[in-house]
């Protein structure tokens, strides 16, 4: 039994931890509560002219954020490859070739559906 009072402590210690930083230790080291001006959104000193609702943006828009999301996630596997190209020989680089072309199709896609065009 003398073993497992070990780990009876650890287990308390990892339970207790974020219990206190939660409940007991968070309340006493935040910020008061607030009123009308602190719970504004901060827009370099400027007053808000309008609210956030008002400004309605194109679905296009997300779609171009996304697309790019996508191809710039999409490019970061090429470093790795790159730096492994002569320990991969042959097998390597055809499967970067289906990779590639797996990204190509999905760009002929995206450019054919006319989702590159902002207007």
């Amino acid at each position: 039994m003398a073993n497992y009072s070990v780990l009876l402590v650890a287990a308390l210690i990892v339970i207790s931890l974020p219990v206190l930083t939660l409940f007991i230790i968070t309340p006493l080291v935040r910020a008061s509560k607030g009123g009308k001006v602190k719970l504004e959104p901060y827009e370099c000193g400027v007053p808000a002219s309008s609210l956030a609702f008002d400004h309605r943006f194109s679905v296009r828009y997300f779609l171009i954020a996304v697309l790019f999301i996508i191809f710039d996630v999409e490019t970061v596997f090429l470093f790795p490859w790159a730096i492994r190209f002569k320990q991969l020989g042959w097998f390597g680089a055809i499967e970067m070739a289906v990779f590639l072309a797996i990204l190509l199709v999905g760009y002929l896609y995206a450019w054919k559906r006319k989702v590159l065009s902002w207007v």
